[in-house]
């Protein structure tokens, strides 16, 4: 499960990415209200993002925050990672945060470890190919789709 706090940064960086375009500049605010996101939390997410590269800050009145790379080149797996940790649902399946299970009698023959595993992989590949474009590209398919219905 995502954390909250992954989650929010997700849903700020789409909001960057929408204005990419334009070069446009989205104050915590904005971005905060237009997202129902808590307005403290996400400044504290938005640094975080900052300090990992994903975005970056402009001073003075027509100041904010604006993506730094493209939003092709943001991927999921990586926004998942800096933000929330681990992708795996276990920890004995982890890349990055391996930590072998407590109860767990031998690794190499745990059956619900060698699913994981499999549920890993697959998630991996998925975010690690999923950007912030493909995102909305997929928001947009679906609002066309209610539309439609």
């Amino acid at each position: 499960m995502l954390q909250k706090k992954t989650k929010y940064a997700i849903k700020a960086l789409i909001s960057l990415a929408k204005v990419y375009p334009d070069q446009k500049t989205l104050k915590t605010s904005e971005i905060a209200l237009s997202e129902n996101l808590p307005r403290k939390f996400l400044e504290t997410i938005l640094l975080e993002l900052k300090n990992e590269g994903f975005v970056k800050s402009k001073m003075g009145a027509t100041g904010g925050y604006l993506l730094a790379k493209h939003p092709e080149e943001i991927m999921l797996s990586n926004v998942i990672r800096s933000t929330g940790g681990p992708i795996a649902l276990l920890p004995c399946v982890s890349l990055n945060f391996y930590e072998p299970c407590l109860e767990c009698v031998n690794e190499e023959i745990c059956g619900l470890r060698n699913v994981v595993l499999e549920v890993r992989e697959a998630s991996i590949k998925i975010l690690s190919k999923t950007s912030l474009s493909d995102i909305i590209l997929r928001e947009n398919k679906l609002k066309k789709k209610t539309k439609t219905h």
